[in-house]
């Protein structure tokens, strides 16, 4: 048998499954949170959570912003996030920062659960489920 032969007589099938198909399990559904939280962890006011509950939220310095993040660095309408069934879209309003998403600056980028944004100096994180892991405190298990 030749070389030729042998290569026909096992021909190997890749099967991939569409990612948008329905018998996919979605094992983070349990944790899913009602809406998305966005999560300052860097920055003036780190440790506050602001819920994302409206289709579209405005993030910049102005007070009337759903995110009012009270620095220089940030515009007065520096950012919008838009929430759809198909996930999240931040754009950059034109700010003269600009605004970063996972280490790189954009225009306008969709979000991941733990996407981290960075809008003058704040760092933020997008949250669309919680954490069900916990870390022991010392001394305490």
């Amino acid at each position: 048998m030749t070389e030729g032969t042998k290569a026909n007589q096992n021909p190997t099938t890749i099967f991939r499954m569409p990612s948008a198909d329905e018998t996919v399990p979605d094992l983070a559904a349990h944790d899913r949170l009602p809406n998305p939280t966005l999560s300052i962890v860097k920055g003036p006011h780190t440790g506050t959570t602001f819920v994302l509950d409206m289709p579209l939220i405005t993030i910049g310095r102005d007070p009337s912003n759903n995110v009012f993040l009270n620095d220089m660095t940030v515009s007065r309408h520096h950012a919008r996030l838009e929430l759809t069934e198909k996930g999240a879209q931040l754009e950059d309003l034109g700010s003269l920062n600009g605004t970063w998403v996972d280490g790189a600056i954009m225009n306008r980028a969709t979000l991941e659960d733990g996407s981290t944004i960075q809008i003058g100096t704040f760092r933020m994180v997008y949250h669309t489920t919680q954490s069900t892991s916990r870390i022991p405190v010392a001394g305490t298990e």
